[in-house]
Parts: C-alpha cells; structure tokens; sequence
C-alpha cells in the first residue's frame, strides 16, 4: 500500500520566454490487487470537482494501464 502517489500529468515548459508549471495528480492510495493482477489507484472524494475531472481524464488518457477507482 503507497499513500498519496504523486503522477505527473503535464510536465513543466516554457514557451514564449515564460515557464508554465506542470500538472500533477496525487490520488490517496496506490495498491497492487493478487487477485485482478493490476495495480489499483483509489481516491476517496466527496464532491468531483471541475477540477478534478479534467484530471481524471488527463490521468486515464496518460496511465491507460492503471484503474482509477472513486470511492464516496
């Protein structure tokens, strides 16, 4: 069990002289599940925000390998 792994959604870069700071996603929990064979990213969330949606949505298109599971 891994509490808050850190996943990088958007690295840092510059452009037109002036630097954008990345993206990163930090879910609760990170778990290799015996028996589906996978690793597992939980995170335990009242409310999904804007914000958290669009980096759910960066973070399946980037970690298509890993499951993300919403705990309420």
């Amino acid at each position: 069990l891994e509490l808050q792994p850190v996943f990088t959604l958007l690295k840092s870069f510059k452009k037109n002289g002036t630097t954008h700071r990345g993206i990163k996603y930090i879910a609760d929990f990170m778990y290799y599940d015996e028996k589906l064979k996978r690793t597992v990213i939980e995170d335990v969330k009242g409310v999904e925000t804007k914000e958290f949606k669009i980096k759910r949505k960066l973070f399946e298109s980037k970690h298509p390998e890993l499951n993300l599971v919403i705990v309420k």
